[in-house]
């Protein structure tokens, strides 16, 4: 049973999420709260497997709850609820440890979905999202400015990594899934996964968001 604590202000939100995963058997809602503050306080004592966690929130934000989220409760995975059309602060949601997105207006089966995605340890970063994402980044006005640093860093990290994989590192940033990296380079569906597996295992990255964080951070896009 995957355990979720819904956080967000808006209470109806909260209502609807509640009666969208009650109807779900692998499903069950531990918790709710109506700050960052009060979803960090329940993850210490509830433990939740899940945090669906709204951005815009009074007081202690979505961003900072994840981050403090994911430093003192590792164990707890957390979906970001956002409208996202105008919400600039996707990126710094991402490095706060989000391991996806939920869109408010999003169907109810793909919720579901995204839970389950999540709590199996995966990251929910559909191709048009990353897409999106990657226009927001590479959005002169919008995007936030690159660390020289940690341009550097990621460069770094990238030490090891074949002409292939960098290859296949481009096109995991802009958005592609596995099916189309395979076309792309004209490889098999399974030597294209292969070649993920082995970007985050040499780079260390838990998921293909953080892989679309150091292509941006090292220049790789934008």
């Amino acid at each position: 049973m995957v355990r979720v604590l819904l956080a967000d202000d808006q209470p109806l939100i909260r209502a609807g999420l509640v009666m969208v995963i009650t109807d779900a058997p692998d499903i069950e809602v531990v918790g709710q709260a109506g700050s960052g503050a009060e979803a960090l306080r329940l993850v210490h004592g509830l433990r939740p497997d899940v945090v669906v966690m709204d951005i815009r929130m009074p007081g202690l934000d979505g961003i900072e709850a994840t981050r403090r989220i994911r430093t003192e409760a590792p164990g707890t995975r957390v979906l970001m609820l956002t409208t996202f059309d105008d919400d600039e602060n996707v990126y710094g949601s991402l490095r706060a440890g989000a391991s996806g997105f939920l869109l408010k207006d999003m169907a109810l089966d793909d919720i579901l979905a995204a839970v389950r995605v999540v709590a199996a340890g995966d990251a929910l970063i559909a191709p048009s999202v990353t897409r999106r994402l990657i226009a927001d980044f590479t959005d002169r006005d919008a995007a936030p400015a690159r660390d020289p640093r940690a341009g550097d860093r990621a460069r770094a990290r990238l030490v090891g990594v074949t002409e292939r994989e960098h290859e296949v590192l481009a096109l995991v940033a802009r958005g592609l899934a596995n099916s189309e990296i395979a076309a792309e380079l004209v490889i098999s569906l399974a030597t294209a996964k292969t070649h993920v597996a082995n970007l985050l295992t040499k780079l260390d990255a838990r998921d293909r968001i953080q892989l679309v964080i150091l292509a941006y951070e090292a220049g790789i896009v934008g």
